[in-house]
Parts: C-alpha cells; structure tokens; sequence
C-alpha cells in the first residue's frame, strides 16, 4: 500500500495543468507530447522494475495507473479503480495472488450503457539475472497511449461510454484480460468493441497494424476513413489464420480473449523488433514522434469508432 501511494501522488506531480499542445495538421486531435511521453519514460525506468505482477514494481505500476485515471478524472465502476484477481501462469504454474486491472470510464452523451473498450496492459517481465525488462514499447507505450486517450475524450465527450482498463498479467498469458472477460464489470452485451493499445512507441518505417479487420471487415471502412491523412502509414493484416505460425496476432495480446466471445477488436501494434523481450526495451531506444504521432492516430479512430458506434452495432449482430 505505501507503494500504491507514493506512486499515486508521483503521478499527480507530473500530470500538467494545462492541455498545451502542438496540433499536426493532418489530424484534429491534439494531445500533450510532454505528457505522453514522461508516462512512458516513468512507467520504463528502473524503479518499477519491471513491472511484474506480485512484485514490488508491479504494486508501484498499479499504483501509477490508478493515480493517472484519478488524475485525468475517469469515473470508478465501484468504488475502486481496481479489479483484484489471482491467477497462474499456465505455461509454468507460477502463482500470482496480487495482481489487478485498473478500470476507468467515460460515460457517453447519447450511449451511456454501450461500452467501447480501451485497453493496454501495464504488466511486463520483472527482472532476470540482474537485468531489468523494463517493456518501454512492451508495453508502457500502450498505457501511456491510453492515458493520452483519456485525458482528449475527458475535454471531448464521446457518445458512447468509454471503458480504460489497464491489464495485468499480460505477458503471463493473458491473464488480466481473461479475467475481465469471466469477471465483467459491465454486462458484456454491453460492449461493442476493443480497442486495444500494445506495442506503438517503436517503428523506424513510420507504421502501425491495425489488427482485426480480417475477422471484423466493416471495421475497415471505418479505420481507413479515419487515418486518410494520418501522419503515420497504418496497415492491416496479422490476423489470417492462413498465415505461417506466429504472424497471425489474433490471440497475441489482450484483444484475443474479447475475440473469444465474439467482441470485435482492433489491435493497434508494430512489428516485432530487436529489443522485443530483451532487457534493451528501454525509454532511449523508443521513436517519440513515432509514439506521439501512432497515439493521435488510434484517437482519431477511436473518436470514428465513437461516430459510428450504431454501424458497428448493427454489422456486429450482437445488438
């Protein structure tokens, strides 16, 4: 607990009074690059060690998250921002009987009882003979995204109600997500689609997937429309069943289990690349006009997907 609060007031430290900006051009979002990327540079450097579950990192990442969503403003589902769960790695049955997603939302002008979902998991690989995985793109990109999502849709209502969640346990298995999905804190008929944020901070290419399209087609249209003039090249694929093992990246983050129950999903990541995994996932080796530009882009769609929520819906056949 006194982890918890000292990262809470941290947070509240950095987060800026003012939503000062620079705008692109080809987009209307403006968000705080300042901001976006002291997140990430925080939520990666050595003092949370890594952020695995159970771990004194872990709780300080928690922690973080929890003082953020405070800090933005999201409401609590109860009243907590937490969803406490333990769970086991199924690959080497380690335990882990303290882990918790952070849950947040926005209610909707128009929609206030469907739900689009925004997620990233703020888990990571802890440390490993000396060596700290602190998982800058993997995935405090993700969550810094997140946040930056937040804060725009905080000074512009969306229609439909947003839900953040920040996934433990990812790389564990997906655990965290898999829990929400058996554990929902609103009703799942209520969901009407993922949008989820792992791995955007890090491309030289200036490109990101947008995943899912394959499974969901008429959320093509929309995805396209949104990111026409977008900064960044965004691309589609990764999600065929046909494709050699392991380029298919439908089940590979926590978008899968929201698949699972038939929820529709975009997946917004980059490709693999030489620091994926390894202790060099560091603040420094990041591309920030990459990661601020790829997190304006995944709000500009998120704020389609919003527009559009009654096509989605009704393509969907689950309303």
């Amino acid at each position: 607990m006194k982890y918890f609060l000292a990262l809470i007031i941290t947070s509240f430290l950095f987060v800026g009074c003012n939503d000062v900006s620079s705008q692109n051009s080809a987009t209307n979002v403006e968000i705080d690059r300042d901001q976006l990327l002291r997140d990430i540079q925080i939520l990666s450097s050595d003092y949370f060690e890594g952020r695995k579950p159970d771990t004194r990192g872990g709780f300080i990442a928690q922690g973080y998250v929890i003082g953020r969503f405070a800090g933005i403003g999201l409401n609590r589902i109860s009243d907590t921002y937490t969803q406490p769960f333990q769970t086991v790695n199924q690959r080497t049955n380690e335990e882990f009987n303290h882990a918790a997603n952070v849950i947040g939302y926005i209610e909707g002008t128009e929609n206030p009882d469907h739900y689009i979902v925004v997620t990233a998991h703020f888990d990571h690989l802890g440390t490993s003979n000396g060596d700290i995985f602190n998982g800058a793109d993997d995935n405090a990109s993700g969550v810094g995204g997140m946040f930056a999502a937040a804060e725009w849709f905080i000074n512009n209502p969306p229609s439909t109600s947003l839900l953040f969640i920040g996934f433990d346990a990812e790389e564990q298995g997906l655990r965290g997500a898999r829990y929400f999905i058996e554990n929902p804190v609103v009703p799942l008929e209520s969901i009407v689609m993922n949008v989820n944020l792992d791995m955007i901070s890090l491309n030289t290419e200036n490109r990101i997937y947008a995943v899912g399209t394959y499974h969901y087609p008429f959320l093509k249209p929309l995805v396209e429309n949104a990111t026409a003039d977008a900064p960044i090249d965004v691309l589609f694929g990764h999600d065929s069943p046909d494709l050699p093992p392991g380029e298919d990246w439908t089940m590979s983050s926590d978008h899968g289990p929201f698949h699972s129950v038939g929820i529709p999903f975009i997946y917004f990541g980059v490709e693999d690349h030489p620091h994926y995994h390894t202790p060099t996932d560091i603040f420094e080796n990041i591309t920030p006009e990459f990661y601020y530009n790829a997190t304006k882009t995944i709000i500009e769609t998120i704020r389609e997907f919003d527009s559009q929520t009654e096509v989605i819906k009704e393509a969907s056949g689950r309303f």
